[in-house]
């Protein structure tokens, strides 16, 4: 089994910088035999929100909100190595979706994941 925690750079980070950080993780994934569970968790700053069109693969309709810029990066790892984003999948309670929360409790995100690839 492997495990991936990462933490990833935030939607107003510029883009050479998401993108050094979605090619590390892309080596670091490679290096998981693909016989073997592995799985990617953290805050990876994504909504993915429900539309799943292109991506009904590797998720579900059950995300929260809309989806932000960095769903594309994201969404095309997890595409390429056959990892489903977990909380996507199965229907859950609104208050059990979100993973951020603003001060002032305005603003719910799901933007910490955990995904699992296919093989499991």
């Amino acid at each position: 089994m492997y495990i991936i925690q990462c933490y990833a750079p935030t939607n107003d980070s510029n883009d050479d910088i998401k993108d050094q950080f979605y090619e590390r993780l892309q080596s670091i994934i490679e290096k998981c035999p693909r016989k073997d569970l592995t799985i990617l968790m953290g805050g990876l700053n994504v909504k993915v929100g429900i539309d799943n069109i292109g991506y009904e693969d590797i998720m579900g309709r059950h995300g929260l909100g809309e989806r932000n810029g960095n769903e594309g990066r994201f969404a095309n790892l997890c595409a390429f190595n056959k990892l489903v984003i977990g909380g996507t999948i199965f229907p859950h309670k609104h208050i059990h979706k979100d993973t951020w929360i603003s001060s002032d409790h305005t603003t719910e995100n799901q933007i910490d994941h955990i995904c699992i690839n296919k093989k499991f």
